[in-house]
């Protein structure tokens, strides 16, 4: 089994999406609580993953919010777990929790099939600044 770090959300992202990338410094830069450890889709660690939740990625095509041993989840209810942990989106997830899952999650579809068209594609993975190292997890 993966060893992961006790008492943290695992966020699994699209490590070449610049929309994923700026979300992933957003969510560091408001983790104020030191909550979140980040994993690229494309790692090893992050297949690894993948292949232990049993989540098939060409149906799948998002974010993914793993709890070590207790759960997982994925598009519009991962990015609203992530908030929930996120002081600066509080507000946010009073109007967004109403949603159903299905409308929330055509959303999350539309803008994930845009995304690279909208925002851009890297040629590799960011590769995290020495501060930033100890948030992911290789």
């Amino acid at each position: 089994m993966m060893n992961l770090p006790e008492n943290k959300k695992i966020i699994l992202f699209d490590g070449v999406c610049n929309l994923c990338n700026n979300a992933v410094n957003y969510i560091i830069t408001h983790d104020k609580k030191d909550v979140f450890r980040f994993v690229a889709i494309q790692s090893n660690l992050g297949k690894e993953i993948i292949a232990y939740i049993g989540i098939d990625t060409s149906k799948i095509d998002s974010i993914i919010l793993y709890l070590p041993q207790k759960a997982y989840y994925y598009k519009s209810q991962a990015a609203l777990k992530i908030a929930a942990d996120l002081s600066s989106f509080l507000p946010v997830i009073g109007v967004f929790q109403f949603i159903p899952t299905v409308i929330s999650n055509w959303i999350y579809d539309y803008i994930a099939k845009n995304r690279y068209h909208w925002f851009g594609k890297k040629e590799s993975c960011m590769i995290p600044t020495p501060a930033l190292k100890s948030k992911f997890l290789l």
